[in-house]
C-alpha cells in the first residue's frame, strides 16, 4: 500500500495491515485453515500466500488445538505466528491450549519464554449464519490472566492493531467483528495514532455515556445520532482494549455525564459488561446519578438464523436504556 489515506472495508485493512507485518519481519508466519490459495473464508489473507509463500502463509489440518499448539512451538522458537480460527464458535477445540499453555507459559517461566503469538477470531453476529458462527466469545479469554484482548471496530484501528499485536510480546486474542468487515472507513497508512491498549472517545456527548466495542461501536454510534434528533448529547466510547481494561477515558466520561450505558452482543451473564459496570460503580459512584445499565443478548445458546435479530441488541434496546438511565 501507498503511504496515503484510502478508503477501505475493515476486511480489506486487515489484509493490507497483515502485509504490512509480513513485509516488516521475516519471522512472522500466517496459518489457518483455508488461509492460502483460497485467502480464508473471509478472503483476509487473499494473495499473502501468492505473495509470501508458502513458507509463510500456509493451510493446516481442521484441528484448532493442533493450529494453536503448533504455533506455541513456533512462537517458542522465535517466530511470530498468527493464527486464524475460522469462526468464533470453532475457538473452544483449542480453548485447553490457549487458557492451560498459551496464557501460563511465560508467567511459569518467569518471563524468560515469551509468546508472540496471535490467534485471529473472527466474531460476533448479524450476519445471517447459524450457531458457532455468530458466537462472542470475548470473556473467557479476557477473564484468563496471562492473555491480552483487543477488538477493533474501524478499518483504520484494524489496520493498525493488527500490526501491534503480531508486534507484542504477549499472546493476544485479536477479535475482528465480522458484520463490520465490509463497511468503508478512512484508514490512514502513513500515520501510526493508535496504540493497541487504548479506550477512545468515538463521539463526544454530555447526557449519557454509552459503551461499547467491536461492531457494537458502530450501532452505538447510530444510536447516538437518532438520540441526538430529540436533544440528547450521547457520549460513545469504543473499549478497543478488553484484556487490560483501559478505564481511564470511561471514568473521566462517566464522571461528566453521570449517567453510563454497557452495551454488547454477548449474553449479560458474567459478562465484559457485568465488569464494566461494577468496575464504574466502584470508581464513579458518587458522581453517577442513575445505576449503570447493561443491554446485552439473552443468556440462551444463540437460536436460529431466524431469531437471531431477537436475540442480539439492536438500535432501539440501546435507546430504550438510554432513556431509562435518564429517568432517574
Amino acid at each position: 500500500m501507498t503511504d496515503e489515506r484510502q478508503n477501505l472495508p475493515l476486511a480489506r485493512a486487515m489484509n493490507a495491515g497483515l502485509r504490512a507485518a509480513l513485509e516488516a519481519d521475516e519471522k512472522v508466519l500466517l496459518m489457518g485453515e483455508d488461509i492460502g490459495p483460497l485467502g480464508g473464508v473471509f478472503r483476509i489473507t487473499e494473495h499473502l500466500q501468492r505473495d509470501f509463500g508458502k513458507h509463510r502463509v500456509f493451510d493446516t489440518p481442521l484441528a484448532e488445538s493442533g493450529i494453536i499448539g503448533t504455533a506455541i512451538g513456533l512462537a517458542m522458537r522465535g517466530y511470530r505466528p498468527v493464527c486464524e480460527i475460522q469462526f468464533d464458535g470453532f475457538v473452544y477445540p483449542g480453548f485447553d491450549q490457549i487458557t492451560t499453555q498459551l496464557a501460563k507459559i511465560p508467567a511459569r517461566t518467569d518471563g524468560n519464554v515469551k509468546l508472540p503469538l496471535v490467534i485471529r477470531i473472527p466474531y460476533g453476529g448479524h450476519v445471517g449464519a447459524v450457531e458457532h458462527h455468530q458466537e462472542s466469545p470475548e470473556t473467557y479469554f479476557a477473564h484468563t490472566p496471562g492473555l491480552r484482548v483487543v477488538s477493533p471496530s474501524t478499518p483504520n484501528d484494524a489496520y493498525w492493531m493488527i500490526q501491534q499485536a503480531i508486534r507484542s510480546d504477549d499472546p493476544v486474542v485479536f477479535l475482528e467483528p465480522k458484520s463490520r468487515y465490509w463497511p468503508k472507513g478512512e484508514v490512514d497508512t502513513a500515520l501510526e495514532t493508535v496504540s493497541l491498549h487504548e479506550s477512545r472517545v468515538a463521539r463526544e456527548g454530555t447526557d449519557v455515556t454509552l459503551i461499547g466495542f467491536g461492531a457494537q461501536t458502530a450501532m452505538n454510534l447510530q444510536a447516538a445520532d437518532l438520540a441526538s434528533k430529540d436533544g440528547v448529547s450521547i457520549e460513545v466510547v469504543d473499549l478497543r482494549t478488553l484484556a487490560p481494561i483501559d478505564y481511564a477515558p470511561l471514568i473521566e466520561s462517566a464522571r461528566k455525564t453521570g449517567r453510563v450505558v454497557v452495551a454488547q452482543e454477548a449474553p449479560g451473564n458474567i459478562s465484559l459488561g457485568s465488569e464494566l459496570a461494577a468496575t464504574l460503580t466502584e470508581r464513579c459512584f458518587y458522581s453517577l446519578e442513575a445505576p449503570v445499565l447493561r443491554v446485552s443478548a439473552y443468556n440462551v445458546p444463540f437460536p436460529p438464523t431466524r431469531l437471531q435479530n431477537v436475540y442480539l441488541p439492536d438500535v432501539d434496546r440501546v435507546l430504550d436504556a438510554v432513556d431509562r438511565v435518564l429517568e432517574y
